[in-house]
Formats: structure tokens, C-alpha cells, sequence
């Protein structure tokens, strides 16, 4: 029996770790070939070795409009075909307050969380017009819904990204292509520990070390998981979601449904950024 994603073919951006790597593995079990746009070559190698032909890795840095233009070329001279693209590159961006910002820093935010989503539509759309279907999911944030959620900058590339999608739905559902965003909220992923500038292995640490942590902010009491996102990504992607279209969903386990009503904790972000470093020390001092 096939999967809900038999004889589909995605891309898939960010598609080494995190909720990428979630939505890759799901994916896959699903019946789809993937094509994964990262800038991790070992691990994009290593998921080429792990599947086979149904897995292709192809460097990739979103910001820039040569490599995204390439990442679809790619994916159409290796499959014949593009059925949907995932645009789930990301990380944290520059932060500070708004007097503060470096704009070489803000630059790099915009063109990697916005950019980067843009241009994805940009070279997938003439491809799915040409056969008349497609999705185009994107990953925004439940910092683009609210404010408070997120640092400034990263916060308004998500509320763009969102809108992004909404207006993109009305110019593409005519030739059946649809256009949703995914809005996650509190998800154990690396994507903490890349803020702080950690290693990939300790930021890894960091997102196992904030699932507890990430557990007492929402009503749902645990912390949200890659394959939270990727099933959402994976219902947008089959054929089960054909009149889904301009939507911006948060999977965020009631996070901005409403106040907790005093049972729900604000996360201090820097407290536990000290705490873990703190933790840390002693392995440090042991590997001296």
C-alpha cells in the first residue's frame, strides 16, 4: 500500500536537522523523493548514503538567488518533476534592541527568513504552473502571529513570510498551486543553541536541555517536536489538503489560544541560556 506522498517529489530546505530533518524522514516513509537544499554538506551526504536514489542533497544557501535557482534545477534533473517545496531554512538572526541592530546583521536575517522563502516560490512556481498543481509550504512562526515571541528582527521576516503565503495563494490557486505557512511554536530544536553561535553537537545538548523548559509555557504540557511540524507539513503536501490554500497554522500546543490563566510560566530565555553554560563547565573542565 502506498504512502500519502507515493510518487511525489519535495524539496526540502533547512532538511538536515531539525524540523527539516523530521519533515525529510516522514517524507521519505511516505512514498516521496526528496531533495534536500542545505549548507551542512556532511550530514546532506550522509542522507544520500542513508536512502539511496529516493534522497538527493544538493548545497544550498537560500539567500542567495543562483543557489535556490540551482536547488530547483537540480531537483527537476534528478526527478523529472516538483510537487512541492518546503521552505524551512532558518535560524535565529540578529538580535538587540531596535537602536542596536547591526545591518549587516539584519541583512543576513532578511535575505536568509525572507529572501529565502521568496525565492523559493520564485523558481518553483513556473514548474508547478507548467503542470497545473503544487504545494508551497513555508516555516513561519508563532512570532509572526504575536509579538513578544521572538527577537524584532526575526519576528517580522515570520510575519512577512506568513503574508507571503496568504497573497501567494490568491495569485496561484487558479492553476492549482497552494500556498500555506506553518507557524511552530515551542520546538526542541538546535535552532537555540545556533542563536547562542554553539557548535552543532552542543547545540543539539541545548535542545534536549530546553524540552523541559519549553514543557511549562503552553497548555499542552510538553515540549513541541520536529515531527509535530512535519506532520502538518505532510497532511499540506498530500492530496488530503487540495482546499487548503492562504492559511498560516500554529502548531504551538495552544501557545497563542489565550492566556493560561496563571498556570502557564514565561520562559527566561537567558536564565536558562546560564543555567546550561553553567552545565557545561564541568564537562569542559573534565576534557581539559
Amino acid at each position: 500500500m502506498g504512502g500519502r506522498l507515493e510518487g511525489k517529489v519535495a524539496i526540502i530546505t533547512g532538511g538536515t536537522s531539525g524540523i527539516g530533518l523530521g519533515t525529510v524522514e516522514l517524507f521519505l516513509k511516505e512514498g516521496a523523493k526528496v531533495v534536500v537544499g542545505d549548507l551542512q554538506d556532511h550530514k546532506g551526504e550522509a542522507l544520500e548514503r542513508e536512502h539511496g536514489g529516493i534522497v538527493s542533497y544538493c548545497r544550498t544557501n537560500v539567500a542567495q538567488e543562483e543557489d535556490v535557482k540551482n536547488l530547483v534545477a537540480h531537483a527537476i534533473g534528478k526527478y523529472g518533476k516538483l510537487d512541492v517545496i518546503f521552505n524551512n531554512a532558518g535560524f535565529g538572526g540578529v538580535g538587540g534592541e531596535l537602536q542596536d541592530i547591526d545591518m549587516a546583521g539584519f541583512d543576513e536575517t532578511v535575505g536568509v527568513l525572507l529572501k529565502g522563502v521568496f525565492l523559493g516560490y520564485k523558481y518553483a512556481v513556473p514548474h508547478m504552473k507548467a503542470q497545473q498543481s503544487g504545494s508551497i509550504i513555508s516555516t513561519a512562526s508563532v512570532a509572526g502571529l504575536q509579538a513578544g515571541y521572538g527577537p524584532m528582527v526575526y519576528s517580522a521576516c515570520k510575519a512577512a513570510v506568513l503574508h507571503l503565503a496568504r497573497c501567494a495563494a490568491l495569485e496561484l490557486s487558479p492553476y492549482n498551486i497552494r500556498s500555506n505557512a506553518i507557524c511552530p511554536g515551542g520546538i526542541a530544536t538546535s535552532i537555540f543553541g545556533n542563536v547562542l553561535g554553539l557548535g552543532t553537537q552542543v547545540a543539539d545538548q541545548f535542545a534536549e536541555f530546553m524540552k523541559p523548559r519549553l514543557a511549562k509555557i503552553q497548555p499542552i504540557p510538553r515540549s513541541g517536536l520536529p515531527n509535530d511540524i512535519a506532520e502538518l507539513a505532510l497532511f499540506l503536501a498530500s492530496d488530503g489538503s487540495t482546499f487548503v490554500t492562504g492559511q498560516a497554522i500554529a502548531v504551538d500546543g495552544g501557545l497563542t489560544a489565550g492566556p493560561m490563566r496563571g498556570l502557564g510560566e514565561k520562559l527566561d530565555f537567558e536564565k536558562a541560556i546560564g543555567e546550561f553554560l553553567a552545565g557545561l563547565a564541568p564537562q569542559n573542565e573534565k576534557t581539559a
